[in-house]
């Protein structure tokens, strides 16, 4: 075989062999020089960089990017370089402060004290302190000594401590006085959004959504980048309007402070209410960075952990928040239902109950406790709490139906029988006063106690409107509405005495001011039955869309709107909504059964028809609607002698309905002439 030819280029020229057999490459003159050159460049470029790179910032420098930092609303980038500043500068007593000021913003009040404490080690005057420590010591729970350390606060600080002082004051439950205290500010210095901010909050907390309103939309004016206003302003707005016209506002406070814990912890609830939970699990995970072990973003995650079906991980994270926020009524109603379906029904009870005696008119605690109650062989106790509701003429089957069980357990079974009969039947009286367990001398005696709380006044008109005196009760409320305006709770009871005197058009307009202040389902269902016997079906058409517009998820409004549109001939939209409402609340509702009955049975799937209509018939036998439905299900699905068993109970369970008079007619027979 023949050598090959030598390459023309002498860097890929074979080389001798080196010892032992082994071709040995070496680069070439020209590839050496190329590889010093490289290197030299290399070191050249890595000296020049290392001249040209600014030098670190000083101290002074690092306080002066704080101050600005918390100017302009970014609290953490402020506390970031002034726990710098501290660091380059550690005898500095002012920096020490100034990340006290920022640990203030950030709500951590034992670091701020510990940073107050290093500041006067250093030499900083103490006296210059107070209205930190105040802060500090509110922070922290205990607004006694906030107040002492008020007191000792120089002039110089006064609005600054007179705002700290307010909020202890509130904290105490002197909202009144904290109110008045913040006037006085505000009308010496009308242009601090901060005291703004502080009086919308404190009025929040009172229920006075009207003047917190006022208050956030001030404090934006005057301090456009605070993200504590903005925060605010965008609960105000989820209060008055819904869920989606807040949420701007809590993006517009997380661009001053991308991490601020406050308007994660609401810009997560909003989108997990309003659907978006990928969304919202992505902000209780920055919230978690932004505040390490924060208990309200491990509740957010057990609830959209619990939503999607994961009880376990729900209880996981639940047992995170180590039970420190375990009063707020969300966290209730999450821990007893995780109970409840673990079959530990006694803790269930417990927790609910907490829940009914926080809010003694919640409807929906009342009946989880009374099942839980009821599971646990306390019949008693179930039918004392489930008593209010299925006294009440509108009473829905689920209530009346555990009342009946109590009933039966405890042998009173004529009762249970009347009880049975009423949810069977399906009829619901008009929405009434919530009735009070408890005696009007007894209510007044409470509310003389608490003058200035409207919480007991609302009680004294309930118990006024249970005991037949509606015109008292009417007056009441109208001094009620006229002493707080801005109360949603007040503009309810006032149009709910209206309402119970047969007045419906001053009524609606009672509800439309509560609906302004707050939008919500009571509002809602009030509004849309005052509509209704008003025969004003265009108003609460407006109504329900515009509802449904910021609360996309409520059940409640699409189960409504699916029944419209059942009603109006949309019967494809009417499937796919009340599907929807299916899938997210159970097949428990006869009549929500009944309705998808009818929507199948006009695009003719009998099949389909038949077996919601079996499944609503099941649930209440004795409901002439929801007969009626399975007979119409039965005809699509051609069982006509079926149907005309059916509809000749249907008619003899309500002789005067044309419309079930009218199925009943479709297909002949001799009972269509009854």
């Amino acid at each position: 075989m023949s050598e090959p030819r030598p390459s023309r280029y002498p860097l890929l020229r074979r080389r001798r062999r080196a010892r032992g057999g082994r071709r040995v490459w070496r680069p070439g003159p020209r590839l050496r020089l190329g590889i010093v050159l490289v290197a030299a460049l290399v070191v050249l470029g890595g000296v020049v960089a290392l001249a040209l790179r600014p030098s670190p910032p000083s101290a002074d420098q690092l306080f002066a990017r704080s101050l600005a930092a918390l100017e302009r609303g970014n609290i953490h980038a402020a506390y970031a370089d002034a726990q710098a500043a501290a660091r380059a500068a550690p005898q500095a007593g002012i920096v020490q402060a100034v990340l006290a000021r920022t640990l203030i913003d950030l709500g951590e009040g034992a670091a701020a004290e510990a940073a107050l404490d290093r500041a006067v080690a250093v030499g900083f005057p103490n006296g210059r302190l107070h209205q930190l420590r105040a802060a500090a010591s509110l922070l922290q729970g205990d607004p006694d000594a906030a107040l002492a350390h008020v007191a000792q606060a120089e002039p110089a600080y006064a609005d600054y401590a007179l705002r700290v002082r307010a909020r202890a004051l509130a904290a105490k439950g002197q909202g009144a006085a904290a109110q008045a205290e913040l006037g006085d500010l505000l009308s010496r210095s009308p242009g601090d959004g901060a005291a703004w901010a502080d009086l919308g909050r404190i009025r929040l907390s009172a229920g006075e959504v009207g003047g917190a309103a006022a208050a956030a939309a001030q404090a934006v004016r005057m301090a456009p980048r605070d993200p504590a206003a903005l925060t605010l302003q965008g609960e105000v707005v989820r209060s008055r309007y819904g869920l989606v016209g807040a949420l701007p506002w809590f993006e517009a406070a997380l661009r001053s402070d991308a991490y601020y814990h406050p308007a994660l912890i609401e810009y997560a609830g909003t989108l997990g209410d309003a659907g978006r939970a990928t969304d919202a699990l992505a902000a209780t995970r920055r919230a978690l960075v932004s505040r390490p072990g924060s208990q309200q973003a491990y509740y957010l995650q057990a609830v959209i952990a619990a939503r999607a079906g994961n009880r376990v991980l729900a209880r996981r994270l639940l047992q995170l928040t180590g039970g420190v926020i375990g009063d707020i009524p969300g966290v209730m109603l999450l821990d007893g239902a995780l109970a409840f379906a673990d079959r530990q029904d006694e803790q269930a009870a417990g927790i609910w109950r907490r829940l009914v005696a926080a809010q003694p008119m919640n409807v929906t605690a009342r009946r989880l406790l009374a099942n839980a109650l009821l599971r646990s062989g306390d019949a008693a106790g179930a039918l004392d709490v489930i008593r209010p509701i299925v006294l009440r003429g509108d009473a829905d089957g689920y209530a009346l139906r555990l009342a009946a069980r109590a009933s039966a357990t405890l042998g009173q079974h004529a009762q249970a029988a009347q009880l049975l009969d009423r949810a069977a039947s399906g009829q619901r009286g008009p929405s009434t006063i919530f009735q009070s367990a408890d005696a009007l001398g007894a209510l007044q005696a409470e509310a003389s106690r608490a003058a200035g709380d409207p919480t007991y006044a609302l009680g004294v008109i309930r118990g006024l409107a249970s005991g037949g005196n509606l015109p008292q009760a009417v007056a009441q409320a109208r001094a009620l509405v006229a002493a707080a305006p801005g109360a949603p709770a007040a503009q309810l009871a006032y149009g709910d005495t209206l309402a119970a005197s047969g007045r419906y058009a001053e009524a609606v307009a009672a509800y439309g001011r509560a609906a302004d202040l707050s939008f919500d389902e009571p509002a809602l269902l009030r509004l849309l039955d005052a509509y209704g016997r008003l025969n004003r079906p265009r108003d609460a058409a407006a109504t329900l869309a515009l509802y449904l517009s910021q609360n996309p998820q409520s059940i409640v409004g699409a189960r409504i709107l699916g029944g419209w549109q059942l009603g109006g001939g949309e019967v494809g939209a009417a499937i796919e909504t009340l599907e929807g409402v299916r899938a997210a609340a159970g097949d428990r509702e006869a009549g929500l059964l009944a309705d998808l009955a009818r929507a199948y049975a006009l695009i003719s799937e009998g099949a389909v028809a038949r077996i919601y209509g079996r499944a609503a018939y099941a649930l209440a036998p004795m409901s002439a609607a929801v007969t009626d439905a399975y007979g119409v299900a039965l005809i699509a699905a051609g069982d006509r002698n079926g149907a005309r068993q059916l509809l000749d109970k249907a008619v003899a369970l309500a002789p005067g309905d044309a419309a079930i008079r009218a199925h009943r007619a479709e297909i002949g027979g001799a009972a269509a002439a009854r």
